[in-house]
């Protein structure tokens, strides 16, 4: 006969996944309550994080100056408070200037609090909509989502790639049901089009298998306004963008993400310059893409399928910094809430516990010691979605 203290099995894997959670989102809360007080009080951080360079920006741009220069950029960016070793410049393609151009007209302490303010409504908004599209189940595993660390770093540094992330749970919502919305919500995704490269060429095929022409209509629209408004704030806005997307300064940089890495590695073991490496395995992903989805056509549901596509495309991105993986957000949710291995869910949990503590350590978003997570985010799925259904005679209760 069991003793009084022993403890079936079930219910010490989901005591340890709570506590996974609990431990995880409890720390995340914590680091981003601490930012969100010291944004108001701090004056110099708001000019030392990458918000600075969206301001500087839209400071160029309300004078019909070059948003692309870097001498001019440096001299702002350096007297807001930027280390003075460094130089920001909003790579986002000219569509994204609209988004940058009312910033220039506020004090850059007033537009830091409202951009984070943005930011994190757009988090919340997304792990919201991405709860409700796999049935609002009753757990905490959301907690995770609003916890996972390349989403709080877009929250400290001020990167858009959280109104992508936005744009990604809209169209998976709408798609179906509002097709123009979903196109036009599309235009979010474009502010960062390099991370949804096989995912677009999945959609494209989907479009015409499906003549989906109205969301089709509604991303061509919402792409020919913000570039119109771009050409009429900065004509020149292309050619420049264009020149510094050229440049040695951007092609040489280093980024933490395998086809940089890899790409940089055969440049000096070689000596040469393979920039088109670089772009090598995001174009055999794309064939692989339509490959997917041709074999699914019939059957195609972007909530399940689209994750692993959205997955393959963070992990073969010509160039994907470690804070543009919060767009992994919907995948990871949807596959956590398809296992039912509680194990893999604190697996999940310990892999972000390991990424807060690289954070708090001071490890630099340039550090190829985050080369292992996007990776990693596409593995934990596979076995996520492959892992069999426990069904135990008496199933432990879900996690809440």
């Amino acid at each position: 006969m069991a003793g009084k203290h022993d403890t079936p099995p079930a219910q010490e894997r989901r005591d340890l996944a709570e506590f996974s959670i609990a431990l995880v989102a409890g720390l995340a809360l914590a680091l981003a309550t601490l930012f969100f007080f010291a944004v108001p009080v701090v004056g110099s951080l708001a000019g030392s994080r990458d918000f600075v360079s969206y301001w500087a920006t839209g400071r160029q741009l309300i004078h019909h100056a070059n948003p692309y220069d870097r001498d001019a950029l440096s001299a702002l960016e350096h007297a807001a408070g930027l280390d003075v070793r460094a130089v920001l410049i909003m790579r986002n393609p000219p569509w994204a200037l609209p988004l940058a151009y009312p910033l220039g007209f506020l004090p850059l302490r007033v537009a830091a609090i409202l951009w984070s303010l943005l930011l994190l409504a757009c988090l919340l908004l997304s792990v919201r909509i991405a709860r409700e599209l796999y049935g609002s189940p009753a757990n905490h595993l959301h907690w995770l989502a609003l916890a996972f660390t390349p989403a709080l770093i877009c929250l400290t540094m001020g990167q858009t790639a959280l109104f992508a992330l936005l744009g990604l749970v809209l169209f998976l919502r709408w798609h179906g049901v509002r097709p123009f919305l979903a196109g036009a919500s599309l235009w979010l995704c474009a502010l960062k089009p390099h991370l949804f490269l096989p995912f677009a060429a999945a959609l494209a095929a989907w479009i015409v298998f499906s003549r989906a022409w109205k969301l089709a209509a509604g991303a061509a629209a919402a792409l020919a306004l913000s570039s119109a408004v771009a050409s009429l704030i900065d004509s020149h806005a292309w050619l420049d963008y264009t020149r510094l997307m050229r440049s040695p300064a951007v092609e040489n940089e280093f980024i933490p993400c395998l086809a940089s890495a890899v790409r940089q590695w055969v440049d000096q073991m070689f000596n040469v310059q393979a920039t088109w490496l670089q772009y090598l395995p995001v174009a055999l992903s794309c064939l692989w893409a339509l490959i997917y989805f041709w074999r699914r056509r019939a059957a195609w549901d972007w909530k399940t399928h689209g994750s692993l596509l959205m997955l393959v495309s963070l992990v073969a991105a010509p160039y994907c910094w470690f804070y543009d993986q919060c767009l992994a957000i919907p995948a990871l949710l949807e596959g956590a809430y398809a296992t039912r291995s509680r194990n893999l869910v604190s697996v999940l949990a310990l892999a972000i516990l390991v990424m807060d503590i690289e954070m708090v350590c001071g490890v630099r978003v340039i550090s190829p010691l985050y080369l292992w997570t996007a990776p990693a985010w596409l593995a934990w799925y596979l076995c996520a979605r492959r892992m069999p259904v426990h069904r135990a005679a008496n199933p432990a209760p879900a996690i809440s």
